[in-house]
């Protein structure tokens, strides 16, 4: 026997250790507090073998048998899974002083990450500092009205990029294009600058975006038995590292020629975010170069890969939907004329638009489980008791299509929002893709602008065609999992010009 063999022994017998003690002791705890239920675990490895390629679905359909909240066993960690409006309105709200913090997985404990990310660090007086930046700087109803130039202009140039292809007849990649428009709107708000100058470079940083992405939602066996954390063996942490590296390095370049730019001078030279941050770090120790980087990072990967995913979606539904791209392009041209550049003042008089994203939102919430959340205690609700340190996932995807609340919840039906007062701000559990109480996304109001601003000029500009003929209802609408979930077959459709 060879020493990496004998070294696979040693390491398999601790685990084994482990695990039944783990299990000896949870059985104990289990007297003392009524765990929801859930489908029997096996030895070791609990209900892994559940989760599936697409856990979404396959802890929907258990949830039809065990009930809007169960409780699960992945390797060692107890998961309680939410899967109804009221379950997830004592998580989200009525308990969400206890709900607040988060599991942390693997993929986010690369190069200190965990330390900077507004969206895992606890509930601390960091984190409360970060969320008053949040929404009273960088994402005000008045720091956004100031920004709607950018919008205005970014939009602009996604819509001449079509018109080359309009001109050739070549077909597009929507989820490409927009993620083009997405990061450079991002970084010209926060660093006055275009990142990405071709497709082909979007296509590469939509790969990393999306690869971290990914890494985030991958079930990790390192996260389901800690003590092989150190082994990291589906090599997740290295790979993120990678990843995550590459991110940051731009950045930090960006930041560094800004401070060089800012030497010797006290005026603002751009007023974006990233003057704003640099001001607050002037009087505030947290506000660091590293903190800038890494949240940084959470905005454009956070804001860009959702907020792409959503409009490729979107578009996908009004491709397989004629009548209801038929009733997007009727509103918009009597109201501000067909091919006029669409602002954002119009929007409020757009509520068939409107209805299409909250539509969109429902049937493909770009983050399927939001993020995972811990409790702090034990905590009651109704009949249960959620376990502290266990997982809480809201399934948000199962909500969305729950057939007691919404009428034909598989079907795409924006006209069910028209005069709804259902919105995505965190007040309606039963549509709450963004999440809902103190970890409400900070990024939220930014996305609904972006998201309608983009939607509604590129239904107004062009008509649509797919590619190669193809039937709408010969579409592939299969979704791929990962911390957000998007099209797994990517959408290209041809713009043709609108004959007036």
């Amino acid at each position: 026997m060879d020493i990496s063999s004998c070294m696979f022994l040693i390491v398999l017998t601790f685990v084994t250790i482990y695990v039944f003690l783990c299990s000896f002791f949870g059985k104990i705890t289990k007297q003392y507090c009524k765990l929801p239920p859930g489908p029997s675990p096996l030895p070791i490895i609990g209900n892994l073998l559940e989760l599936g390629e697409k856990p979404h679905k396959p802890l929907a359909t258990l949830a039809k048998t065990y009930g809007p909240i169960m409780s699960l066993k992945f390797g060692q960690i107890t998961t309680v899974v939410i899967s109804s409006a009221d379950m997830a309105k004592e998580v989200l709200l009525t308990n969400d002083q206890f709900l607040s913090n988060r599991t942390i997985p693997q993929s986010v404990s690369v190069l200190n990450h965990e330390h900077y990310s507004l969206a895992f660090i606890p509930v601390s007086p960091l984190w409360k500092e970060l969320r008053k930046i949040c929404n009273t700087q960088l994402f005000s109803h008045q720091t956004l009205d100031a920004s709607q130039d950018i919008r205005r202009n970014k939009v602009q140039q996604l819509l001449n990029d079509i018109h080359q292809s309009c001109q050739i007849g070549e077909a597009i990649d929507i989820g490409t294009i927009v993620f083009k428009t997405t990061i450079n709107l991002l970084s010209n708000t926060i660093f006055s600058v275009d990142l990405i100058h071709s497709n082909g470079a979007a296509g590469e940083f939509k790969d990393l975006v999306t690869d971290i992405t990914k890494l985030v939602g991958t079930p990790n066996v390192a996260d389901f038995f800690p003590i092989l954390k150190m082994l990291d063996p589906q090599g997740v942490k290295r790979r993120q590292t990678k990843n995550v590296r590459k991110v940051l390095d731009i950045f930090e370049d960006l930041v560094s020629q800004r401070l060089k730019m800012r030497e010797g001078t006290s005026v603002d030279s751009h007023k974006d975010m990233l003057d704003a941050m640099l001001n607050i770090s002037k009087e505030n120790e947290f506000m660091d170069t590293n903190m800038i980087q890494h949240l940084s990072h959470d905005l454009f990967v956070a804001g860009t890969d959702t907020t792409a995913s959503t409009l490729e979606w979107a578009m996908t539904e009004l491709m397989r939907n004629p009548e209801a791209m038929r009733k997007a392009k009727m509103e918009l041209e009597q109201t501000i004329g067909c091919s006029v550049p669409l602002e954002e003042s119009n929007i409020s008089k757009l509520p068939y638009l409107q209805a299409i994203i909250k539509e969109t939102l429902r049937l493909h919430p770009p983050v399927p489980f939001l993020l995972p959340r811990k409790a702090e205690r034990d905590v009651e609700i109704g009949d249960y008791t959620i376990p502290k340190d266990a997982q809480v996932l809201v399934n948000v995807w199962t909500i969305g299509r729950d057939p007691t609340i919404w009428v034909n919840p598989t079907s795409f039906s924006p006209e069910r929002f028209l005069g709804s007062q259902i919105d995505v701000k965190g007040r309606n559990f039963e549509l709450a893709p963004f999440g809902a109480g103190r970890r409400i996304c900070p990024g939220l109001q930014l996305a609904n602008r972006m998201l309608l601003l983009m939607l509604g000029s590129l239904v107004n500009s062009f008509d649509w065609m797919l590619e190669d003929g193809m039937k709408p209802e010969d579409m592939n609408m299969d979704d791929k999992f990962g911390i957000t979930l998007q099209k797994a077959q990517p959408l290209r459709v041809v713009p043709v010009r609108i004959s007036k």
